[in-house]
């Protein structure tokens, strides 16, 4: 029998872009929430996740329940016409846990107990938590599943817990023997051989803790992949409980922004809806990186979904954790806000709604900050509102990217333990350089798994990928062989899925499509070193210097684009380029400046035919298509205008623009391309 199929957002959007925030109220008197009712409904909120963090609230004491100040919250929310984003408040577990059940609290690598008094105080592997945590969701579940106002499931907040105590270790060996099978296939696996390590019994393996020195680096590795296994049976259980009893209800959880802790791309698959929370620095000493940092965010979270997706927080003004914490410039919510929008995001919500006046976060921003309704801050809020609610007819569309940008959690985690060539070069270091190179460019790009469908994209970009696993090496160069253009970055395909170092440094399979031969050594630059470039064809531009990292390497059929001038790897090659079937693969074995990488990307792009939505776009300003609609967003602190093709008209304002549009500070518009008149020859 064929399962029904899963409810999706666009049956929580219900022709309405979601808007709204975290909710609350068991932090205020009764007698506010009908004022909350009233200013959700000026400021056209439309959904608010209730319950988050109210688990002492529901079960004050083990096994007791005080459902009936939820019961009037719903009530009134259904009322105001105002959607419930119900949460499972199972991330902060109340503080009767902890004190009868310490072995439900999470220890760090020295043993040291995680206690409670703050949040997310929980040991994914034990059977106490887990079993406190299915009743209040299986009990929420048969109360609420029926009420009118419940539009969506939000199970825990921001997973990410790791414990190593003596429960993990169990569980962990159990996960170990569900992915070797043996005690042979895992010393293999780990290398055991190296510094006497090889495990004669399965109880003496344990998760990794402080050491005396670095610790097995494929050992750290299998427990950030065990670890988020057992965060994601956590949530599996919680969702199959709600599934099961309101199968009319998606379910989601939220995902931090490109966090280390989860595999992302094995997450989105069990989730409904996929949902991320943003944070940006509107202080930034670069000034719009926020946006760049959003972008890929956004661009991540889409992909994830295949589809709409849902902004499930960000700060409507100043946050509380960073040194400085700086409210945000006039129009940038709003800005930001509409780029989730562009880029694909059918929700946008904050945390919170009302701000705090006690407890660790009084002085994070909220929707109706302290300063009350007559505040700035909610007068944009209302804006914000009245803008997202005249884009309804964008609900569901899509963002058409023909470029991908490959990531992949577990070269992530591999590039996390000790003893590598170099500390300063991180994972995001180099994807959020390539990243922002296009977005720069104006190039709207997925992100995508290595092992994934490539078919749909001309350009594919490697960053930094330095684990990859077989499959992944055949995907990209059955990519390149049937035409595609593949822009490789250095350090990749050095490792397999055992953080084996493949066979002479980087895999053969590799090194074919690229052109090049042997990898005679690595030569990374220190904190703020350069290296001069040197290109033909003015590749990367005149004056442009490497970054970060060099590598001494042979060519093997490229052409030598660009090399490096001066010091020991004088007249080397630094950027390739090679024919390969169909296709083309560049290989940078350094990380160009900004504007030269911009360049190397835009030409590659460029010959692979993928092109900016619009042409002679201003710098700063961003144009995303979605759908019919083309979004323009000016990042910039002074107006500009941005020259039009053709007449279209603003789904914001109405107005209709003939050969251009001025966008002011940070302005943004939302347009509809007017089809030519008829008999005008167009």
């Amino acid at each position: 029998m064929t399962p029904s199929p899963r409810p999706t957002l666009a049956d929580v959007t219900r022709g309405r872009i979601l808007y709204g925030g975290d909710y609350n109220p068991e932090q205020w008197p009764e007698s506010v929430w009908p004022e909350d009712m009233a200013l959700m409904r000026e400021a056209g909120v439309n959904l608010a996740t209730v319950g988050v963090f109210s688990w002492a609230r529901l079960e004050p004491r083990p096994g007791e329940r005080d459902f009936g100040w939820l019961d009037r919250v719903l009530d009134l929310l259904h009322a105001g016409g105002i959607g419930a984003c119900l949460a499972t408040p199972t991330a902060s577990p109340p503080p009767w846990m902890g004190a009868r059940h310490p072995e439900t609290l999470p220890r760090d690598e020295t043993g040291a107990v995680i206690w409670y008094g703050s949040r997310n105080h929980f040991c994914a592997s034990s059977p106490v938590y887990r079993d406190h945590a299915l009743s209040i969701t299986t009990d929420l579940a048969d109360r609420y599943g029926d009420h009118p106002a419940l539009r969506l499931w939000h199970v825990n907040n921001e997973y990410g817990t790791a414990c190593r105590c003596d429960v993990t270790a169990a569980h962990f060996r159990r996960w170990l023997r569900d992915r070797y099978g043996s005690l042979d296939a895992l010393n293999d696996a780990w290398g055991t051989a190296f510094w006497s390590q090889r495990y004669g019994d399965w109880e003496e393996i344990i998760p990794p803790r402080r050491a005396q020195y670095m610790v097995n680096p494929t050992q750290e590795l299998d427990f950030r992949r065990f670890t988020s296994d057992a965060l994601l049976e956590c949530f599996t259980a919680e969702r199959d409980a709600l599934v099961e009893r309101t199968p009319h209800i998606p379910v989601t959880t939220n995902f931090m922004p490109l966090f280390v802790g989860q595999d992302g791309w094995t997450w989105a698959e069990r989730e409904d809806v996929v949902s991320v929370d943003i944070y940006p620095d509107p202080a930034d000493p670069e000034g719009d990186d926020g946006a760049a940092w959003g972008a890929l965010v956004q661009d991540l979270t889409r992909s994830q979904a295949r589809g709409p997706w849902l902004l499930m927080e960000q700060a409507a003004g100043p946050v509380n954790w960073r040194g400085v914490n700086h409210p945000r410039p006039e129009g940038l919510t709003r800005l930001w806000s509409l780029q989730a929008v562009a880029r694909g995001a059918d929700g946008i919500c904050f945390f919170q709604w009302r701000q705090s006046r006690q407890g660790s976060e009084k002085f994070h921003s909220g929707m109706l900050p302290h300063a009350g309704p007559r505040s700035r801050t909610f007068r944009q809020v209302r804006e914000l509102g009245a803008d997202l609610g005249r884009l309804g007819r964008i609900i569901g569309e899509s963002v058409t990217a023909r470029a991908a940008v490959l990531h992949d959690w577990n070269a992530w985690w591999a590039t996390l333990s000790a003893g590598r060539p170099s500390g300063l070069l991180t994972y995001e270091r180099p994807l959020r350089a390539w990243h922002r190179a296009l977005w720069e460019s104006h190039l709207t790009c997925d992100l995508a798994h290595p092992e994934s469908d490539l078919d749909g994209y001309a350009l594919v970009v490697v960053p930094h990928l330095y684990l990859l696993t077989d499959a992944a090496l055949d995907n990209l160069a059955a990519h390149v062989r049937g035409g595609g253009t593949l822009v490789c970055g250095f350090f990749t395909g050095v490792a397999d899925t055992d953080d084996r170092v493949r066979e002479g440094g980087v895999d053969a399979r590799l090194r074919a499509v690229l052109g090049i031969g042997t990898v005679h050594e690595w030569w990374p630059l220190e904190e703020g070193g350069t290296q001069p470039l040197a290109s033909t064809g003015d590749v990367v531009g005149q004056g442009a210097t490497g970054t970060l990292w060099r590598e001494d390497f042979e060519t093997d059929g490229a052409e030598t684009v660009a090399v490096y001038r001066g010091g020991e790897l004088d007249g080397r090659p630094a950027i390739t380029r090679h024919s390969h079937g169909e296709g083309t693969a560049w290989y940078l074995s350094t990380l160009p400046d900004p504007a030269a990488l911009r360049a190397l990307l835009s030409r590659a792009a460029g010959e692979a035919g993928v092109r900016p939505p619009l042409p002679g776009l201003p710098a700063g300003v961003e144009a995303v298509r979605r759908g019919a609609w083309l979004f323009l967003l000016n990042h910039r602190r002074e107006p500009t205008t941005v020259p039009l093709p053709v007449p279209a008209t603003d789904e914001l304002t109405g107005r209709r623009h003939e050969h251009g549009i001025t966008l002011g500070r940070h302005g943004a518009a939302v347009l509809r391309e007017d089809p030519p008149a008829p008999g005008s020859g167009a």
